[in-house]
């Protein structure tokens, strides 16, 4: 896949000229709804396999070569160059597709919110996925599970070969409630009540294993969750099932707060069997402007997470969303607006607003005024964005990559893994 970012002036036929694509390809792959009113800064992934270099002033065959890791001579032979020394600024080369590794992939579905479209969102991106996440069961205090009504998610799970996983939750009434995880952590019998409940489900509904997403757990509670998890883990590996859980995105094993001093990165990747780094929220609707999932605070995390849990346990989370807020922000004022890349392109377009894309965080983000004269500004995931995540996947050799949430629309996310990746799918029965 190629990224093309669009330019004042530029039409999908300008930019299907350049690309030698026919311009339904490119309306398609992007699901463009109004291709007469493309967005300045608006990133579009060009269907084609591997992708083109315009030669820049100041470069030549050799650090094109060392950019793409591909041979001068393979460059000259599969671009038919006659002269290697008139490699002129603007020339077009042809990039072959390079090696793809092989990853497994997962989402979560939040059958609290789109219980009625679970199976249609699943169906749309089920191909892209090794699994499939099913939010969620949530506890009681006395170790017995709420289940969600799973049903036709299981059922769309398994005609797109998603391995489930069962996820289970401390959630209550909106929010993650710390006295229900203390009292299960702090009950063996309890964490007994739990874990047949868990196994009996598994058992009877398909799932392949038990993805836990306990939050807000304070170091109180630190230890006995390690102990709890490697309890779950002596019952359910034997008979074939996996446990996972989903982390905090912290600095250091030490971090002080309630969300990260109970999960101890190191002792928890002892015991499961693969760890989902939740590296978003940055900018989260209650906070301050930023962007959602910053590629420099993402890797301040995989830095110290790979110092302490090998990468092939680690998936890297990444957001299908983003968040238009009012500005000036102020604490505890009207909380942003979650919206979809779609959204926010869709958005840009009807206020006139230029895309702009900030260099550090690798994320971006645009300004506009509404109707009644109030100032916005919108962070968002793109095409360049989640390239760069899949650069990280690659450069820190990662076990993988994890979605919150599915029900956002985000096309160029799926060709642009799919271009970069091969999707591990297992057939698995227990």
């Amino acid at each position: 896949m190629q990224i093309h970012v669009v330019k004042p002036g530029e039409t999908i036929w300008g930019i299907s000229n350049i690309y030698s694509v026919y311009p339904d390809r490119i309306i398609s792959a992007n699901q463009l709804e109004n291709t007469d009113n493309l967005v300045v800064g608006q990133n579009l992934v060009i269907p084609i396999q591997g992708r083109y270099h315009f030669v820049q002033p100041g470069e030549n065959l050799t650090t094109i070569s060392n950019l793409y890791g591909i041979p001068v001579d393979e460059l000259i032979a599969i671009n038919g160059i006659y002269n290697p020394n008139l490699v002129m600024p603007g020339l077009r080369l042809y990039i072959p597709q390079g090696f793809r590794p092989e990853i497994e992939t997962a989402a979560f579905v939040d059958l609290a919110i789109s219980r009625e479209r679970a199976a249609e969102d699943i169906a749309e991106v089920g191909p892209y996925l090794t699994y499939l996440n099913i939010f969620s069961y949530t506890m009681n205090p006395d170790g017995t599970l709420n289940p969600p009504d799973d049903t036709a998610a299981l059922n769309a799970a398994q005609y797109n070969r998603n391995l489930p996983l069962m996820v289970i939750t401390n959630f209550k009434d909106g929010t993650f409630d710390q006295d229900i995880a203390t009292a299960v952590l702090s009950d063996e019998a309890a964490q007994d009540v739990l874990i047949n409940e868990i196994l009996t489900t598994m058992q009877e509904k398909g799932y392949v294993g038990v993805n836990f997403d306990l939050e807000y757990l304070g170091r109180e509670n630190r230890e006995n969750y390690v102990n709890f998890l490697q309890r779950t883990v002596d019952v359910l590996r034997p008979q074939g099932y996996e446990v996972s859980v989903a982390l905090a995105p912290k600095l250091s094993e030490e971090q002080l707060g309630t969300l990260y001093e109970g999960h101890n990165y190191q002792a928890i990747g002892e015991v499961v069997d693969y760890v989902m780094i939740m590296t978003y929220e940055w900018g989260w609707s209650g906070g301050p402007p930023l962007a959602v999932s910053p590629i420099d605070e993402v890797k301040r995390v995989l830095d110290f997470a790979v110092s302490v849990i090998p990468p092939e346990k680690i998936l890297m989370g990444a957001p299908l969303y983003g968040y238009d807020w009012k500005l000036p922000y102020e604490r505890g004022g009207q909380w942003a607006k979650t919206l979809d890349p779609q959204e926010a392109i869709a958005l840009a377009a009807q206020y006139g607003a230029t895309i702009n894309y900030d260099p550090e965080s690798q994320a971006p983000y645009f300004n506009y005024y509404d109707e009644d004269g109030v100032y916005h500004v919108v962070w968002f995931e793109d095409a360049r964005s989640i390239q760069a995540k899949f650069d990280v996947v690659k450069d820190y050799g990662l076990r993988g990559i994890f979605y919150w949430v599915l029900g956002n629309k985000f096309p160029q996310n799926w060709l642009l893994l799919s271009d970069n990746f091969r999707i591990s799918k297992q057939d698995r029965t227990v």
